[in-house]
């Protein structure tokens, strides 16, 4: 037999499969045709939640900041691009990716997307006063606003106590901060272990049966809770409330109401039980923008001591700026936006519109000299029957509007100015439509 001969195709599967990097191909329109397993790992997603649902349903991003989608459009390749984006579950993932448009012939069939999870990486290099290697103290946070001071003070409160604590907020709040800002105050030497819940996989639970070992009467922060399995919800609990008969402190977190999160069966009601002696919610950075520029003055004035600038602030032009963005991120995509401008500040002592990321600058009012791209992913030359382009932009709006409430249908349908009952009916006939093709 001639090695042309063998069908190949179980070991390419195999191998994708099994690869240490993450896979991602998605067809012309958008709609995922291939995910393997580290993807899923990445991402916390399984294939059957993504099968034939465009990326823009699944993804908080904007289709000019995605990699798959861009070489769609261009059909051609892009490498080494870091991506930092929130999948529909509310958990912040970044990527370097390498990105191939596909061709059969000389037509555009898809492109494929190959993903280096840096994730973990960034939680240690890019969280909020981390890189500094200070302790993080309730001292320590900038916050001016109403609601964080009384998140602190309540913060404090708990720790002295030492109640088991539920944070409420969306993802890049910072969560973790309070979190660790508690654990400060219980004690200088005493170990924190957090625990990262997303994904599916059984062996987290049994990992921190082991690490707890070591922690004895240490701090653990469990992040995300409603993102665990309701299995493995369970297994945590248990292993808690053994616990927690000792000294070990618990913290725990959830990116939305945990009422509605019991409701809609993410989140385990006794779990809630266990860590809701105390509940605190950190609203978003777009509900208290106050923060944002004790939040940047805090910024350059560690980065003039790490480094030697002399970068003093912002012109008016750009507080403005950052003042009428939304922040879907929170202080992350903050931290991170001034993380990309101080590494291009060299003398410059105020930071200028000029100096702000392309790519920013284009989410903002500064883009209204730039012409957007359809949102629908289609070639140059082809266009949609109007019936199905209406049907995409209905999709895509009502999901846009879904993300920006966190998935919770009864405010998503009082911004959209129409009852819950209403765009019930329209996601489950998108769904059904869906199934259908």
């Amino acid at each position: 037999m001639k090695p042309e001969d063998i069908d190949l195709s179980p070991f390419y599967k195999f191998a994708g499969e099994h690869v240490a990097i993450g896979i991602h191909a998605v067809d012309t329109k958008g709609k995922t045709i291939l995910y393997n397993k580290k993807m899923r790992e990445i991402e916390g997603f399984d294939f059957d939640e993504l099968a034939d649902r465009s990326l823009l349903e699944m993804f908080r991003f904007d289709q000019s900041e995605s990699t798959l989608l861009q070489v769609l459009q261009s059909g051609k390749p892009v490498f080494n691009v870091k991506q930092t984006y929130w999948n529909r579950k509310g958990q912040e993932i970044t990527t370097i990716n390498d990105t191939y448009p596909v061709f059969n012939g000389k037509k555009l069939i898809g492109a494929i997307e190959l993903s280096r999870d840096v994730t973990t990486l960034e939680k240690v290099i890019y969280q909020p006063l981390k890189k500094y290697e200070e302790p993080i103290t309730f001292s320590t946070i900038t916050a001016v606003s109403k609601s964080m001071k009384k998140v602190i003070a309540t913060a404090e409160k708990a720790a002295t106590a030492k109640l088991p604590v539920l944070l409420v907020g969306e993802s890049g709040t910072g969560k973790e901060l309070i979190a660790e800002a508690m654990h400060s105050a219980q004690s200088s030497d005493r170990q924190m272990y957090t625990l990262y819940c997303h994904g599916t996989d059984g062996m987290i639970i049994d990992q921190l049966g082991e690490d707890i070992k070591q922690i004895d009467d240490g701090t653990i922060y469990c992040e995300r809770i409603d993102l665990l399995p309701l299995p493995l919800q369970k297994q945590l609990l248990e292993m808690a409330e053994e616990r927690s008969k000792g000294n070990t402190y618990f913290i725990a977190s959830v990116g939305d109401d945990p009422v509605e999160l019991i409701a809609s069966n993410q989140l385990l009601k006794d779990l809630y039980y266990f860590f809701s002696s105390m509940t605190i919610k950190v609203e978003p950075l777009r509900s208290r923008k106050e923060d944002i520029l004790p939040f940047v003055n805090d910024y350059f004035s560690r980065h003039r001591m790490m480094v030697g600038s002399i970068v003093q602030g912002l012109d008016q032009e750009v507080t403005d700026l950052l003042h009428t963005y939304d922040w879907p991120g929170n202080l992350k995509e903050l931290e991170l936006l001034l993380d990309e401008t101080a590494s291009m500040l060299t003398t410059q002592e105020i930071v200028t519109v000029d100096m702000l990321p392309h790519h920013f600058k284009l989410k903002t009012d500064l883009k209204s000299d730039h012409q957007p791209e359809d949102f629908i992913v289609q070639s140059n030359t082809d266009l949609l029957p109007l019936d199905e382009y209406l049907f995409e932009a209905e999709m895509y709006y009502l999901q846009k509007a879904m993300d920006l409430h966190g998935g919770n249908v009864t405010k998503a349908a009082a911004a959209l100015g129409m009852s819950r009952q209403n765009l019930q009916y329209r996601l489950r006939k998108i769904k059904k439509n869906e199934a259908q093709t």
